[in-house]
């Protein structure tokens, strides 16, 4: 008499284990581009809430925003938060905020180098001393971030006074938007510098998202 088989034993859906959810407190400069990384690479338990983007240019504001903004988090049951900034000026701030609350940021100065890659950057830093950066947000608003907050559009004699040392405008894109690297070289002419484009795509970014993904 042959004996019946036995059934497969099947994880019941309760017991599959769920990835726990990691909150990504981010600089609104760079949202679009970790959600690109996020539906990309399949980051599903990845959750993302920004800080204003207008803190490039008030960084003394970003690490006491960066702190109010974990204890919410905290509060609201995030076990896991991982920050999305470098130091991007903070001198050391955010570096301070984030060891008290056993939370990581990106490696690296500033959203600049991190895109082109650390070791990419430093290389080329002695040689890009005089240069503008521009990235696919800074063209998508460069009226927003440049021309109208200077006052570029109606006193553009103003440019030589916030341009005059610079020498080179570099885009670091990370798309290929031929929308985008039309800005781009349109303010180099304004500005009055030459003009590199540098093909980053996302840089350090998806290493360091997963390396959040991956502690968790």
């Amino acid at each position: 008499m042959n004996e019946r088989a036995k059934p497969e034993k099947v994880l019941s859906p309760a017991k599959v284990p769920v990835p726990e959810r990691v909150l990504v407190i981010a600089c609104g400069m760079i949202a679009r581009e970790i959600l690109a990384v996020r539906d990309r690479y399949g980051f599903d338990h990845l959750e993302l809430t920004c800080l204003p983007a207008e803190f490039h240019y008030r960084p003394e504001r970003i690490a006491p925003a960066m702190d109010k903004a974990i204890q919410e988090a905290r509060a609201q049951g995030y076990r896991h938060i991982f920050a999305g900034y470098a130091d991007c000026g903070t001198g050391g701030g955010l570096d301070r905020v984030c060891e008290k609350h056993g939370v990581e940021r990106i490696e690296g100065p500033h959203c600049f180098a991190f895109y082109q890659g650390l070791s990419r950057f430093e290389a080329a830093a002695e040689a890009d001393m005089l240069s503008f950066y521009m990235t696919d947000f800074l063209c998508r608003q460069f009226d927003a971030f440049f021309m109208k907050p200077m006052g570029l559009d109606r006193h553009p004699e103003l440019i030589q006074d916030f341009f005059g040392n610079y020498q080179k405008l570099v885009y670091l894109a990370q798309t290929e938007d031929p929308a985008l690297e039309a800005v781009a070289q349109k303010a180099a002419r304004l500005l009055g510098l030459t003009y590199e484009k540098r093909q980053t795509g996302y840089g350090d970014l998806p290493a360091a998202l997963a390396g959040a993904l991956k502690n968790h």
